[in-house]
């Protein structure tokens, strides 16, 4: 499907996969539609859900710890879970947040910020 008529800035890519397990995206002109905020509580949701992961994890992962290899996949599925959850969500949010004015990556020279100096101190340590 080809949507020609929409701004691709207002392709919002959401947090549920489409059919056929595909990413999904709303075309929206950028106002507040019942899937949008629909949308909104579903990110919410699966933030707060990785930060109880975490705090679930943490302790499971201790020196401490006397997990079983079966636990220790079971947790491990959980984090990775809600890592892609999370970072999809920092995806969508990203290409919702405009350049910053002057902002070298935005004009097309993603190396005007790269120091050479400091890549050449990371090699000699």
């Amino acid at each position: 499907m080809t949507i020609s008529h929409t701004n691709p800035s207002h392709l919002r890519l959401l947090p549920w996969p489409g059919p056929e397990g595909k990413t999904a995206y709303l075309s929206t002109d950028g106002t507040a539609t019942h899937l949008s905020l629909m949308a909104d509580r579903m990110e919410e949701k699966q933030i707060e859900t990785a930060a109880v992961i975490v705090s679930l994890a943490k302790p499971m992962v201790s020196e401490e710890a006397t997990l079983t290899a079966p636990e220790l996949r079971w947790i491990a599925t959980r984090l990775i879970e809600s890592l892609g959850d999370v970072l999809r969500i920092a995806e969508s949010r990203a290409g919702r947040i405009p350049p910053y004015e002057g902002d070298a990556a935005a004009d097309g020279d993603s190396d005007a910020d790269t120091d050479d100096s400091d890549a050449e101190e990371a090699s000699d340590g």
